[in-house]
């Protein structure tokens, strides 16, 4: 195998800051993400069919699509980039054609609802052959949250990382490149097996390490990725600070589970846990001991029962077994994704309308007001959101735990509607 891969591959999973260990296997918000990237998606096509997508990346659903993708941190930092509307350069070339618009929200819709390969490299062949001006493989970090198992993300350290492991010279911007590129990576993956995942985020993830030099091929270490000594000091000690940011992000959100689990047992309620999320322990104390481990049932399809089984924290009363109350926590991850949790819940509990809530650092309530006021959030039937700031839950915890009567008492700190 090209560069001894299945070596690189054990090096990789057992390395505890590479992309495997810190985004494909351990990410919670990995996991969440597909959902609303699908959904938004949806929203970037039938804005353009509706002539309402505009004429700027930026207020477009095609910017929050973007936003939970690099969202998912180092391998997809700058995925949006190639989409910011460049006027000098007037690319990439969907946002004053209107026929290069329409033909890229076919592209979207063909690849949502593909099931096969096939049907998503002729539509990549199609979009090609149009020759849309800055329009490039870019696209394909969306197709990956579409398709993981049949599309791998792309981006310039991944292509680097191919070709030093692969020993090719694949170009940057090329359609064809990219999917020359996917061949090998599904011929490899597949020797591979069972090393990583079927899904291709996994192999994509040890390219992007290698690309950025994270990962050195053996027996050649100062020349194989073309860095120096120093460029890859810079590398690593980068990737270290990540660590540590993504360690401490992940910390305050345990730290808000607690403390809504606390609340909502001294309120008298049972409490479920994301079930990503149930085995995590904070100062020796496991979620797992105080959770339930289970949802009581739901009449939901498998695929929004998944999606539901996300949601951060939900109180359930112990005798009707009955939802009570839900929240999402928001650290530094999509507003969005966490409503539209929340609004699936909502709209399968029947006709009663639930007030459910976000909540957030103090310095993202601005994003929140932004979100409550998308029209697709406005006079819902099934569910009014309110948002609650980590400080106030913090400050008055110990409070609304010994005066509570019931999850109504959040009234009195929850802003929103």
């Amino acid at each position: 195998m090209a560069a001894n891969l299945k070596e690189l591959a054990v090096r990789y999973k057992a390395d505890r800051e590479s992309v495997y260990n810190t985004w494909f296997i351990e990410s919670a918000e990995r996991t969440k993400a597909f959902r609303s990237i699908r959904r938004g998606v949806s929203e970037i096509v039938a804005a353009i069919k509706a002539g309402t997508f505009g004429n700027d990346f930026k207020g477009s659903p095609l910017e929050f699509v973007l936003t939970c993708i690099t969202e998912q941190k180092q391998v997809f930092a700058g995925a949006a980039h190639p989409f910011y509307w460049k006027p000098k350069l007037r690319i990439p070339d969907i946002y004053e054609n209107e026929g290069n618009q329409a033909a890229f929200g076919r592209f979207l819709e063909s690849c949502l609802s593909s099931s096969t390969s096939d049907r998503i490299i002729r539509e990549i062949l199609i979009l090609d052959d149009l020759h849309i001006k800055g329009l490039g493989p870019a696209v394909a970090n969306i197709l990956y949250f579409l398709h993981p198992t049949l599309m791998p993300p792309f981006n310039t350290a991944m292509l680097n990382g191919f070709n030093i492991v692969f020993g090719d010279n694949k170009k940057l911007g090329s359609w064809p490149a990219y999917l020359e590129m996917r061949e090998t990576l599904l011929r490899a993956n597949e020797e591979l097996h069972p090393a990583l995942s079927k899904d291709l985020g996994a192999i994509s993830g040890l390219l992007f390490d290698v690309g950025v030099g994270k990962i050195a091929l053996a027996g050649n270490f100062s020349t194989a990725l073309e860095l120096d000594r120093e460029k890859l000091e810079k590398a690593l000690k980068k990737r270290h600070a990540e660590v540590r940011q993504e360690e401490e992000e992940e910390n305050s959100h345990l730290e808000m589970q607690f403390q809504l689990t606390r609340i909502g047992r001294d309120l008298g309620y049972d409490v479920f846990i994301a079930a990503n999320d149930r085995n995590r322990s904070l100062n020796g104390v496991s979620l797992q001991a105080l959770t339930l481990a289970a949802l009581p049932p739901l009449d939901l399809a498998p695929e929004t029962l998944k999606t539901v089984s996300l949601i951060d924290v939900i109180w359930i009363e112990k005798d009707s077994r009955q939802i009570a109350c839900a929240f999402e926590v928001e650290k530094s991850t999509s507003i969005y994704s966490g409503m539209l949790r929340l609004l699936d819940l909502a709209s399968s509990l029947g006709d009663k309308k639930y007030d459910f809530f976000l909540v957030a650092p103090d310095g993202r309530e601005k994003e929140i007001v932004a979100q409550l006021q998308r029209p697709a959030f406005r006079n819902l039937g099934s569910v009014a959101f309110r948002y609650l700031l980590f400080s106030d839950i913090t400050c008055h915890c110990e409070s609304m735990c010994r005066f509570g009567e019931d999850w109504r008492v959040l009234l009195k700190l929850a802003r929103g509607k």
